[in-house]
């Protein structure tokens, strides 16, 4: 079976790493309720939301839920979130930590 998006059979596809490498994502901190810190990623369109989420929740050993195209994490995470992100694939150059 060829990829319907890169017409590449679909064990050579290259879709995800270059959807992966135009996210210009957006990093911040915010506090919720009782003063708890939660760290929000957005600005993710046309990948999984939900698979990055469950990769993230593990790296950083936290809690957290995605809703539509952003991902919320409990904790303050914005000082590893780059390194992170960076490893799972996405461009460092389009990454805004705020």
């Amino acid at each position: 079976m060829n990829c319907p998006r890169c017409g590449l059979p679909e064990e050579l596809c290259v879709c995800d790493e270059m959807t992966k490498e135009g996210q210009r994502i957006r990093v911040r901190g915010d506090k919720r309720k009782y003063g708890k810190p939660v760290t929000i990623i957005g600005g993710l369109d046309n990948v999984d939301v939900y698979k990055i989420a469950k990769e993230l929740k593990t790296r950083m050993a936290c809690g957290g839920t995605s809703k539509g195209n952003t991902i919320e994490l409990q904790g303050n995470h914005l000082t590893k979130m780059k390194k992170v992100l960076v490893s799972m694939g996405f461009s460092e150059d389009m990454i805004d930590i705020g």
